[in-house]
């Protein structure tokens, strides 16, 4: 079995050996940068971890992981763009290096050398792999839809928000896990709970994902706090502060959601001092460790022995207990 440390390394490798030197540079050279900017490169991670369930030679697989690294990168590239973000592991978002034309364009390109990259799995097992990852792609699509649509809405459930960021964020961790788990020559039981538990953690990880935007440190998040607030993203932080705000303090939140001019520290505070009074944060973190302990479950049920799952779940506590 293979370390996390080692697995990190070999991904590393294969990203620093990709090569994007077709004409014109211009299309390639924002490609190279945001693949340069790092990040934890879990999803590539986890195809290999669950491969190493089951079998030791990982470099047969690296090359589709890396292709869904890539294709991650793709969707963070104009998922900035969509959200005027200005950073991303704390460096300017490829849009505000070069423009947003570039930026459409070049991730394009990235959809497509993804796709070429998961078009080296063995022949045995292209068709299953490629139709989850096509399945996948079009799921995250249907994510970012919805969370599109949720800026304009004040009604948002916990429910479509969940859903939401299933979709968005859970199912191409779920779709790395058992891409590795088929490649593996797991079984179809041990494929759909890896499945199962990509989703179970994903879920927690977002939801981490947004206390750690009010809640973080810049300088390890990546990216600046309160960047939520500031756009009246529909988080389950403020999906609930609608729900559970009741006379000047509903008054108050709906007062700053409204304003369109206003100081940004002193909106952050403010929104953040109400997500404190209404216990937020810890029912998030309470809502996190539901999806854990289900996670947990599935992992549970793999025909694995309980040491080869060692490396699995020393990643997944990292993730819930993360800082950036």
């Amino acid at each position: 079995m293979l370390s996390f440390k080692e697995i990190q390394e070999k991904i590393e490798r294969e990203i620093g050996q990709l090569e994007f030197d077709c004409p014109p540079k211009s299309l390639y050279e924002p490609i190279t940068y945001i693949l340069s900017l790092g990040g934890k490169r879990i999803r590539p991670a986890l195809v290999l971890m669950a491969y190493n369930l089951y079998r030791e030679d990982v470099e047969k697989v690296i090359r589709p992981a890396i292709g869904l690294e890539v294709f991650h990168n793709f969707t963070l590239l104009h998922d900035d763009l969509m959200d005027q973000a200005d950073k991303r592991r704390n460096k300017p978002t490829v849009h505000k290096v070069w423009n947003a034309n570039t930026a459409i364009l070049s991730g394009d390109a990235m959809l497509i050398a993804a796709y070429q990259l998961i078009g080296e799995t063995a022949p045995e097992h292209l068709k299953e792999v490629l139709d989850l990852f096509t399945r996948t792609a079009l799921e995250i699509c249907g994510g970012q839809q919805y969370d599109m649509e949720f800026e304009s809405r004040m009604d948002v459930s916990e429910e479509e928000y969940l859903e939401m960021i299933r979709l968005k964020t859970a199912v191409l961790l779920a779709c790395s896990l058992k891409t590795g788990a088929i490649l593996g020559g797991a079984s179809r039981e041990d494929a759909e709970n890896l499945y199962r538990f990509g989703i179970n953690i994903g879920l927690a990880f977002q939801l981490q994902d947004d206390l750690l935007d009010v809640y973080g440190d810049t300088r390890t998040f990546g990216k600046n706090i309160g960047g939520d607030i500031l756009c009246n993203k529909k988080t389950f932080l403020l999906i609930n502060a609608l729900r559970r705000a009741e006379g000047e303090q509903k008054a108050q939140l709906e007062h700053w959601i409204a304003r369109k001019d206003f100081d940004a520290a002193e909106k952050i505070a403010a929104v953040t001092n109400i997500y404190n009074v209404l216990g937020l944060k810890e029912l998030s973190e309470a809502k996190m460790q539901t999806y854990y302990a289900e996670g947990m479950k599935n992992l549970a049920a793999l025909s694995v022995s309980e040491e080869r799952l060692a490396v699995l779940k020393e990643v997944t506590s990292r993730l819930m207990f993360r800082q950036s």
